[in-house]
């Protein structure tokens, strides 16, 4: 019955257009049309420039395929048979996308057209992967690169190839899982679209970008990339684009288990997929949703999403959506109890994704890659033997100039390589000089003496579990400090347990009577924020023993972990001491002045640290004043830049 109602409506449809062809072909089409048949135009940014405007009208590709076959005008018979491919591709038919693609390809090599060759295969290569056939999608990309490098004189048409061919291999280095390399490939043509003025092309490398990110683990970074190629696809005002972003950034809320807001982003954009003649996105558009519903564990609305999506995906023969599909009904079967089913399904969907990724794709698109380098790699040696002549043949003429300038510029080459190493030198230097500092600050005899001194009164006293308590705190404190010295950067998250370390171990020596108290934000990482090992210590070793040593009564230090810019991690360290005024008094009358480094030389460590950033560190330190202007304490704000 179904079989049948689809006939019926294939019939009617083309019954309608049939009647509406006419109509469609408006005279100001067929002028362009016959105009350009005058010419006979072989440039295709000529060529596109007049038809541009017609492809995406069907019967409008038809007409101009039979007339310029009709006159044997093969550029322009060429130009209509891809877009009709790229109609069909865009409107879910894979297979006659295929054939409107190899017409336009047998044709351009009839004329001998390189840049609507390359055009024919890149859109074939596409087409094949959107069905996750690699190894043709490979092929084919890869004979498109090498054929656009090969032109000469590259117009923007020709660099727009170059870089729809990176994209494409950008993307087998994601199906490889080789993210380094395929973001390589994005970022050189993104540079190229960016030259170019293409916003389309700057919007697709921005969302591969973020997807490779995705697949390492860095959520932010692929969420702030999905954003940027939203913003471009918002201003090309590309209904697909922004489906397919949508899209991606609600599966990052999903990943950061922001449910609601991936439903709420992922169903704003269903009424769009829906419309759309490509129902590749909207198969995903479902997916996410049911997965959303399903982490949620609205069952129900789980499986009708994920049944619509994997519907879809098996009418269009799409294997990594339907696998995908499967995957989740899976963990939606195993959730609700019924364990054959879920087997099942995990078994289905991890079949048709051996199918894709076996390892002899992998091999195949390894091989390929390797025999693609080497074939540029000869060129280019040959490249280069043809130059080596041109410069025997100089040399013979000029010998005596060219040894001069030989010696000259070798002469130059070692002192610039000399003056590169002595400044490296120097630098590393200056680093391990920084580390010796830092290690002989945390680990002077004095603290460990005074420690150690602190926990033997314990034994002397006979209270065992306060020594071995503090015994261990202070062995792993210097182990904490070795370890610190051998890396040059450590997580927020282990400086923290290395300073709770420390405070305890110098509390002995007030009695107990510090209240230390740390508070970080909830929406912070901390493992992920990375800083100079032990660069806190100097700032509580000052609060400590110039803020509270000298004070009476309740002594309070408070170390606070937030997040006030995107950029920027902010650590404060307060407390309630008798202020910096009063210690440098107190400091100024001791008979022994002990002059304090920890500070200058963090500041030291801290710009070293930063000199590669974007941003830069900053320090302060703020008097505390009570209702009555009197001093109630010091804060240091500590303000390190995150990437």
């Amino acid at each position: 019955m179904c079989q049948l109602r689809k006939n019926v409506f294939v019939c009617v449809l083309f019954f309608l257009s049939t009647i509406s062809y006419s109509q469609s072909i408006d005279s100001v089409f067929v002028k362009d049309a016959n105009a350009l048949l005058k010419t006979q135009s072989q440039e295709y940014a000529s060529i596109d420039e007049v038809l541009k405007l017609y492809k995406k009208d069907s019967l409008q590709l038809q007409y101009l395929i039979d007339v310029y076959q009709k006159n044997t005008y093969l550029e322009g018979e060429s130009y209509a048979l891809n877009a009709m491919g790229e109609y069909c591709r865009n409107t879910s038919q894979y297979e006659k996308a295929i054939e409107f693609h190899e017409a336009a390809l047998a044709k351009a090599e009839a004329a001998d057209n390189k840049l609507l060759q390359v055009r024919a295969l890149n859109m074939l290569g596409v087409v094949y992967r959107r069905i996750d056939d690699i190894r043709k999608a490979l092929d084919y990309h890869q004979e498109a690169l090498a054929l656009a490098e090969s032109i000469p004189n590259k117009d923007t048409a020709v660099k727009k190839s170059i870089a729809v061919s990176l994209n494409s291999m950008g993307n087998i280095f994601l199906v490889l899982e080789q993210y380094d390399l395929a973001v390589q490939r994005f970022t050189k043509s993104m540079e190229i679209e960016k030259s170019v003025g293409n916003k389309l092309g700057l919007a697709i490398n921005y969302h591969n970008i973020g997807y490779a990110k995705e697949a390492t683990g860095d959520l932010e970074g692929a969420l702030e990339d999905y954003k940027e190629s939203l913003h471009y696809n918002n201003e090309i005002n590309s209904d697909l684009g922004r489906v397919i972003c949508n899209n991606t950034i609600g599966r990052i809320y999903i990943k950061q288990k922001k449910y609601q807001e991936a439903i709420d982003i992922i169903s704003s954009t269903l009424e769009q997929a829906k419309g759309l003649r490509d129902k590749f996105h909207l198969s995903g558009v479902y997916t996410n949703l049911g997965w959303a519903h399903l982490e949620l564990k609205n069952y129900p609305k789980a499986k009708k999403y994920l049944n619509e999506g994997l519907e879809i995906s098996k009418e269009y023969n799409l294997k990594s959506s339907i696998a995908e599909s499967y995957g989740r009904l899976a963990t939606l079967a195993e959730q609700e109890g019924n364990y054959k089913k879920a087997f099942d399904y995990q078994k289905t969907s991890y079949e048709l994704n051996e199918e894709i990724t076996n390892e002899k794709n992998f091999k195949y698109v390894n091989d390929l890659i390797v025999k693609y380098d080497t074939k540029k790699f000869n060129t280019q040696i040959k490249n280069l033997e043809k130059e080596n002549a041109t410069v025997k043949q100089t040399l013979k003429r000029n010998k005596s100039i060219w040894i001069t300038s030989s010696v000259v510029f070798a002469f130059l080459a070692i002192m610039i390589y000399i003056l590169y190493r002595q400044r490296l030198l120097n630098n590393e230097k200056k680093i391990l000089t920084l580390e010796q500092d830092m290690l002989r600050s945390q680990m002077n005899p004095h603290f460990v003496f005074n420690s150690l001194n602190s926990i033997k009164q314990y034994i002397i006293s006979n209270e065992q579990k306060n020594a071995v308590h503090y015994l261990n705190k202070f062995a792993k404190l210097i182990r904490k400090i070795l370890d610190a010295s051998r890396v040059k950067v450590v997580s927020l998250s282990d400086e923290l347990e290395t300073m709770d370390l420390y405070m305890s171990i110098e509390n002995i020596r007030f009695s107990n009577e510090i209240n230390f108290e740390v508070l970080v934000d909830e929406d912070i990482n901390l493992d992920q924020i990375k800083i100079p090992s032990l660069v806190l210590q100097p700032f509580l070793e000052n609060a400590l023993w110039h803020g509270l040593s000298s004070k009476k009564g309740e002594k309070n230090i408070k170390l606070s972990v937030t997040k006030t810019k995107d950029d920027f991690v902010t650590i404060s360290i307060t407390d309630n001491g008798i202020g910096r005024e009063a210690a440098a008094q107190i400091a100024q009358n001791k008979i022994v002045k002990r002059k304090s480094i920890g500070i200058s030389l963090t500041k030291n460590r801290l710009a070293n640290f930063v000199k590669d950033f974007k941003n830069s560190f900053t320090v302060q330190f703020m008097d505390l004043k009570d209702q009555f202007e009197n001093p109630s304490g010091t804060e240091v704000v500590l303000n390190i830049p995150l990437r």
